[in-house]
């Protein structure tokens, strides 16, 4: 079988020359800067700090665990024990 033509159809477009877009400038690099304001720079350091306390164990279970077993020996809880925690309950306080 053989086509002769192809009707409403031009095999053959005409070919167009490419247009030329303009060139755009390269803004120069030592004109570009920013500038973060010192309530950024503390929202930055705050959400940091955030980011820590979330990820840090509020508990840090072996020495939980050491201080139980320390417990557990009667001999452990002494005169010096007892004024040496209440110190240091007092300084975390402010007392």
């Amino acid at each position: 079988m053989m086509i002769d033509r192809l009707i409403g159809i031009n095999p053959v477009n005409p070919v167009s020359e490419p247009s030329q877009t303009p060139k755009v400038r390269s803004p120069k690099s030592e004109d570009d800067y920013i500038s973060v304001s010192d309530e950024a720079r503390a929202r930055a350091d705050a959400y940091d700090l955030t980011q820590i306390a979330k990820e840090t164990p509020d508990v840090r279970m072996s020495l939980v665990e050491e201080i139980r077993e320390k417990i557990k020996n009667p001999n452990y809880i002494s005169g010096a024990v007892i004024d040496s925690v209440a110190g240091k309950m007092m300084e975390s306080w402010g007392i």
